[in-house]
């Protein structure tokens, strides 16, 4: 059951920090239990369900005019603000109702030439249901327990079973004018309903105040829950596993290669979900059969289209030749199918990726596949909420949500194709990238460079260095390893770790370093072998983990190692860290000849004189002092006369990342140094 999380303290709080303005102090609490709603995933979940409040407010003329707060375009309830319910003036919106027909196109343009704030996102698209319904405060949700309702076959009985005459009952519409039209209809018919069921599609309910919209909204989907025995909460399942097999490495790779030979093509990122419910609905005899009967919701098919691609034990045990021919199939089934329905269309339609966007995989898990792993993630959740919305649908009478027709039709909606090919992807889009020595002041650049380039970043350093903090900061979707990176297995276990969380590997960048200062003749064994595993032998690992799984996806891949001058100048006091750097450089040229036929490039960056864990402020202090110079031109000390940041060793990896046709290469960051430049 969920519980009623409503409080009249935080209420308090919301309406303390708003305008004290009538209209302001309603927006808030519409804030307040928007939030409420947004937080429980078996109410709403990404960005799914809307809400709005009616407020009146002095126009620009000193006159008072009805205004409708709705949910804006881009906002999810879980976080919305203020500002993510932009106003529309109600009036106009109220007069639509009296045509016979509104293309969505003029629907939106109306929507938008009626905001308060020219600037502010667009309305909702069920913007119009929120406006031709009387009540002041209303809500909209897909919940899980509503959306089994919502597709049973004999709804209608169910749910006056339920219910009795407190709720009416809409019919399945496209949401849009249409949709708004049908369901002010089916409230006028029955203006005492405390809230509406949209068949295949989700719930309303609305009230007087913010309070009694949400409270209905809760004991609704309550009522439903007991009365389907739905019981606890979907469990979102994480992605913590030990190790998966690895077919789900060949599931990224034949994804990448059905989608594109390149191989510097993105690769899709991949998000696992496993608990015992989903892997025992995975066994069912009749997968087959739910296979095709499309999504709990609608609107689902945007983000994971209108059925997975399944994998059988027997299909992906084969390896990446099985898995690939049951993705090509499924590709052809999906150009057949948008074939046939496009053919409808009095408008022509542009195909979207064939690909699959969920994976039903026996034995493993829900797979959710996306760019990045922010819609992998999306994904992995609405097919997970999506699996149990068919089992006990199915074992409660059955499934049946909206045709395929429908479904095409929600899939290719003109406001949805009129957004291809405006966005262009950032550049490292579908990019897994692992830092090692991820916490310090080089890993924390390099991260946060091709974080803000698209890729999605893990992390790899020793415990108590912030490393959790400092992914969160980065990325809500990058992942923290901590570990010692000189364990003889710690490098397959980060790996491993990359696997599990994004499906694979792309580039590998061996930045961990530390220097042990002293004369070589004073140095004992220890000393010199530390340094080796630090320096060299945990590149080395990783270097050969990552290779492993690169080849394994089959599309190329990147090494990428902070190569010290020391390498090629050594200098006093420094050899126990120049002779494993120097020894790493080698690896470098030596992987290159090795990786080049299997298309993984293996370059360097030789960076020199940065504020880091071996530059420290005492050491620069020492070094300038013994010069007799200030630190700020000890630092400065190359021919640019300029000091050499993070920042720029972060550009220089990225570059590298970029340049397609090179290998063997280590591009020098220092300033100009002609005694350390490589020769």
């Amino acid at each position: 059951m969920i519980s009623n999380q409503w409080s009249d303290k935080i209420a308090k709080e919301f309406c303390d920090a708003a305008p004290q303005t009538p209209a302001d102090q309603e927006l808030a609490l519409r804030v307040y239990t928007s939030r409420l709603i947004g937080i429980h995933p078996d109410l709403v979940m990404h960005g799914g369900g809307n809400t709005s409040v009616k407020v009146r407010r002095e126009n620009l003329f000193g006159e008072m005019e009805d205004v409708l707060h709705v949910k804006g375009s881009g906002w999810d309830l879980e976080v919305i603000e203020a500002a993510g319910l932009p106003g529309v003036r109600l009036e106009p919106l109220m007069r639509l109702r009296t045509l016979d027909a509104l293309s969505d196109e003029a629907m939106v343009n109306a929507q938008r030439n009626n905001l308060l704030d020219s600037s502010a996102p667009n309305p909702s698209v069920e913007t119009l249901l929120h406006a031709f319904l009387p009540h002041k405060f209303i809500d909209h949700t897909h919940a899980t327990a509503f959306l089994v309702l919502a597709n049973m076959p004999n709804a209608v009985e169910r749910c006056r079973e339920i219910f009795g005459d407190r709720l009416g009952i809409v019919p399945y519409i496209m949401p849009g004018f249409d949709l708004a039209k049908a369901a002010a209809d089916v409230y006028d018919a029955n203006p005492d309903v405390e809230g509406l069921l949209l068949l295949q599609h989700g719930h309303f309910a609305f009230g007087n105040t913010a309070r009694q919209s949400y409270e209905r909204i809760i004991e609704h989907t309550n009522a439903v829950a007991a009365a389907l025995a739905l019981e606890g909460p979907t469990e979102i399942a994480a992605n913590d596993f030990e190790a998966l097999p690895d077919a789900v490495i060949d599931l990224r790779g034949a994804l990448a290669k059905c989608d594109s030979d390149s191989d510097i093509a993105p690769m899709p990122i991949l998000d696992v979900r496993a608990n015992s419910s989903i892997l025992e609905f995975l066994e069912r005899k009749d997968i087959p059969q739910l296979l095709t009967r499309g999504v709990a919701s609608p609107d689902h098919v945007i983000r994971i289209k209108g059925r997975p691609l399944h994998l059988p034990r027997s299909t992906w045990r084969q390896g990446k030749t099985a898995i690939s021919a049951a993705i090509a199939n499924y590709q052809q089934d999906y150009k057949t199918y948008f074939t046939r329905e496009a053919a409808r269309s009095s408008q022509p339609k542009t195909m979207l990726s064939a690909l699959p966007s969920l994976v039903w995989m026996e034995g493993v898990g829900i797979i959710g596949v996306g760019a990045n792993a922010k819609a992998a993630s999306v994904a992995a959740d609405l097919g997970v909420q999506n699996v149990r919305v068919r089992s006990v649908g199915e074992d409660q009478g059955g499934f049946h949500p909206v045709n395929e027709a429908d479904l095409f039709d929600l899939e290719y909606w003109s406001l949805e194709q009129a957004k291809l090919g405006k966005a262009k992807p950032p550049v490292m889009t579908g990019k897994v990238v692992m830092i090692t020595g991820g916490a310090g002041a080089i890993g924390r650049a390099i991260a946060k460079t091709f974080a803000g380039v698209g890729a999605d970043i893990v992390l790899v350093d020793r415990p108590g260095t912030g490393l959790q903090d400092l992914a969160t900061r980065i990325s809500k979707n990058a992942l923290a390893v901590e570990m010692d990176i000189t364990e003889e297995e710690a490098a397959d276990r980060a790996i491993k770790s990359a696997i599990n969380r994004f499906g694979g590997l792309d580039i590998l960048i061996s930045n961990a370093g530390a220097a042990q200062i002293g004369a070589m003749l004073e140095l004992n064994d220890r000393q010199l072998s530390d340094s080796y595993d630090l320096n060299f032998f945990a590149p080395y690992r990783f270097a050969r983990a990552a290779a492993r799984c690169m080849c394994r996806q089959g599309k190329g891949g990147q090494l990428l190692f902070n190569i010290s001058k020391q390498s090629v100048n050594p200098g006093r006091n420094f050899g126990a860290y120049g002779l494993p750097k120097a020894s790493t450089l080698f690896l470098l040229r030596q992987l290159s000849l090795e990786l080049g036929e299997k298309h993984i490039r293996v370059n360097g960056v030789n960076a020199d004189r940065i504020r880091s864990g071996i530059v420290t402020d005492e050491f620069i202090a020492s070094r300038s002092s013994a010069r007799g110079i200030k630190a700020a031109d000890y630092m400065a000390g190359n021919l640019l006369k300029q000091e050499v940041e993070a920042r720029h060793v972060a550009e220089a990896f990225l570059m590298l990342a970029q340049m397609e046709r090179t290998t063997g290469h280590v591009v020098t960051v220092d300033g100009g140094n002609v005694e350390a430049s490589l020769r």
